[in-house]
C-alpha cells in the first residue's frame, strides 16, 4: 500500500527537520509539510529534507492539513495514496512507530487508526492538565452521544486515503482532530486506538502553551461536538 504523510507547520525550525528525519523512507513515499505562514526558515529546513512543502497563509492546524488534502485530491488517480498519516511537526511523536500505526489498517482490521497517548507512555509535562481533561470530556461526549469509544484527540493518526476523503472535513482550526473523530464515529467507520509514546514538544505550544489558546480550543471542541449532532 502506498502510505503519504501530512505534517501541518508554523514556526518550527528546531523540531521539523528531527520529525522528517525520523519518518521511515522506506513505508512512506512523500511527506507533506503544510507551512502555515512561518516567519522562521521551517520550509527551508523541511525542502532541504526532502519535504514537499506546501504554504498555507490562513493562519490554522484544520486549514494547514486540508491545504494537503487538497494537494493528494489532485494527484491522478493511479498516484493517490492508500493511506494517509497525519503527525504534527513539534517532535513531541515518535515518527518511528509509523509502522505499528497504520498496522491495523495494513491488516484490514480498522479504517481509521489513532495514537492514544493516554494509553501509551507520555513524558512527564508532555500533556498539561488542560489537555487531560480535554481529552476526558470529549471522549466521554463522544462516547455518549454518538457510541464510540476514543480516550484521546491525539493528532497522531493513519486513515485510508477512501475514508478520509469521504468524511468531508470542514474544520480550518482547534476542531480538526475531534470533528475527524465524530464525523468517523457518525459514518460508522472502523475505528480503533494504539498506544503511542509522547514526550515535550520543541519549543513552545501554539495552543495548550497559552490561556488563549486553551481556552478557544476547548471552546471549538465542545462546539464542534455537538454542532455535528
Amino acid at each position: 500500500m502506498v502510505i503519504d504523510l501530512i505534517t501541518p507547520a508554523l514556526n518550527e525550525e528546531r523540531a521539523i527537520g528531527l520529525v522528517i528525519e525520523d519518518i521511515p523512507k522506506e513505508i512512506i513515499r512523500h511527506i507533506i509539510v503544510c507551512d502555515n505562514g512561518s516567519t522562521d526558515h521551517t520550509a527551508t529546513i523541511a525542502r532541504e529534507k526532502g519535504a514537499i512543502v506546501l504554504l498555507e497563509l490562513e493562519r490554522g492546524y484544520g486549514a494547514a492539513c486540508l491545504k494537503g488534502m487538497n494537494w493528494l485530491q489532485n494527484l491522478s488517480d493511479h498516484e493517490k495514496p492508500d493511506i494517509v498519516v497525519f503527525i504534527d511537526a513539534d517532535y513531541s511523536d515518535f515518527p518511528e512507530e509509523i509502522p505499528e500505526l497504520v498496522k491495523p489498517i495494513l491488516e484490514n482490521k480498522a479504517d481509521f487508526v489513532i495514537g492514544s497517548r493516554v494509553l501509551g507512555n507520555a513524558e512527564r509535562g508532555s500533556l498539561t492538565f488542560v489537555q487531560k481533561f480535554g481529552n476526558w470530556l470529549a471522549s466521554a461526549l463522544i462516547r455518549f452521544l454518538y457510541g464510540y469509544q476514543f480516550t484521546d484527540l491525539g493528532p497522531f493518526r493513519a486513515i485510508r486515503y477512501s475514508t478520509l476523503m469521504n468524511l468531508g472535513m470542514k474544520d480550518r482550526n482547534y476542531g480538526w482532530t475531534v470533528e475527524m473523530q465524530v464525523r468517523a464515529a457518525k459514518q460508522k467507520i472502523r475505528c480503533t486506538e494504539i498506544p503511542v509514546s509522547y514526550k515535550n514538544r520543541v519549543g513552545t505550544s501554539k495552543v495548550s502553551g497559552t490561556i488563549k489558546g486553551s481556552i478557544l480550543a476547548g471552546y471549538k471542541i465542545l462546539y464542534t461536538i455537538f454542532k455535528l449532532l
